[in-house]
């Protein structure tokens, strides 16, 4: 739609890139107050989110360029041009999960409250991010013929110009503000720490994968022939956490 907010010759301010931060910014600002509601430390809780985030957008990254290897191969230097669209969420996801069990263990914090904390935090600054692949034209759809179908002219969009394709970034924003605000609704309600996050995979890992059906950019190798590597990981999570919460109803509930 609109790759570009800001040119000034030397300055350019990339609309991708201006919703990632946004996105960084709210989530971080979110961790902070739900972490000072549950009772834990908000400026320790700060100080995970930053480590969390770097490691983040090098996993995003990393992922989205061993999907499209070749492209890279004989165009290295793109790979550090993340302003302008390229970050693959399963791969940040997995980076910042490994980082955060490191951190939490050496920070001494609630592995359980930390986790929930983040099911909420994570869609909150997703839903910004997919604001910003639709504005830069990245994880487009395919052709149809929709009412709501959209088509990008913007020269610098990442998508097929001039041709009406699913809204598969604004499928990905809703998506990820519903799970943020049914996780919030039921924060109250939940039995045992660490439940939202197993929530949160469980409705992400379903919506994800189902939304990958109308996407129309490289996905890379598909898996037997009919699955993306996202909806693989996806419909894994989900199996997961089904699983967890099973056995943890059970224990739980003493039988």
């Amino acid at each position: 739609m609109f790759p570009v907010i800001f040119d000034a010759g030397k300055f350019t301010l990339y609309t991708y890139g201006f919703f990632v931060a946004l996105g960084v910014l709210a989530a971080v600002l979110f961790a902070r107050f739900e972490a000072k509601r549950v009772g834990v430390d908000p400026n320790r809780t700060a100080d995970l989110c930053f480590y969390l985030v770097i490691a983040a957008i090098l996993g995003s990254r990393l992922f989205f360029v061993a999907v499209n290897l070749d492209y890279f191969v004989h165009n290295p230097l793109e790979i550090f041009k993340i302003w302008s669209g390229g970050l693959v969420f399963y791969g940040g996801f997995i980076a910042a999960l490994i980082t955060a069990l490191v951190l939490i263990r050496a920070f001494k914090m609630p592995l359980g409250k930390i986790a929930d904390i983040a099911a909420m935090a994570i869609p909150l600054g997703h839903f910004f991010g997919r604001l910003g692949c639709f504005s830069a034209g990245c994880c487009y759809g395919e052709k149809c013929d929709l009412p709501w179908a959209v088509t990008f002219e913007h020269p610098e969009s990442l998508a097929p110009l001039n041709t009406p394709l699913h809204p598969t970034q604004l499928y990905s924003a809703a998506a990820n503000l519903v799970i943020f605000l049914v996780l919030f609704a039921f924060r109250g309600k939940k039995r045992f720490d660490g439940q939202l996050f197993l929530f949160y995979l469980l409705l992400y890992g379903i919506l994800r994968s189902v939304i990958e059906i109308f996407r129309g950019d490289d996905r890379g190798a598909l898996i037997m022939g009919v699955f993306s590597v996202s909806q693989v990981i996806g419909l894994s999570v989900v199996f997961f956490s089904i699983v967890i919460l099973f056995v943890t109803r059970r224990k739980t509930s003493g039988t």
